[in-house]
């Protein structure tokens, strides 16, 4: 089970800070991807970048330049962290989980609204 959490509101130029809690399941497993996924509002899913399951992150070039994907192996869980944000990165942030056999599990997305 994925289950993403962030702040809601944030105003533009801030850093968003959005978390996926995982259960069921360790974000260590071998060869397991834990990936980002945003879909803003009338526009198709736009991928982020992944975090793999031995520590390495990898940022998607669109965002890499404000982009910084960690993980946290006590608390089980992915963070994304996207700064200098703009009305554009309104949108539903899904995290997503990858496995040897293909997608293994959506979380049900956190939605992020960029507003002054």
């Amino acid at each position: 089970l994925l289950q993403e959490s962030g702040p809601g509101v944030m105003k533009p130029s801030q850093t968003v800070t959005v978390t996926c809690a995982v259960s069921g399941g360790s974000i260590t497993t071998d060869s397991y991807y834990w990936s980002w996924i945003r879909q803003s509002p009338g526009k198709g899913l736009e991928w982020i970048g992944y975090m793999r399951w031995d520590g390495v992150p990898f940022h998607g070039p669109t965002l890499r330049s404000r982009t910084t994907i960690s993980r946290d192996t006590a608390k089980n869980q992915v963070t994304l962290q996207l700064g200098s944000v703009t009305p554009e990165d309104t949108a539903v942030y899904y995290c997503v989980s990858v496995g040897a056999d293909g997608v293994d599990s959506w979380g049900k997305g956190t939605l992020v609204i960029i507003s002054s």
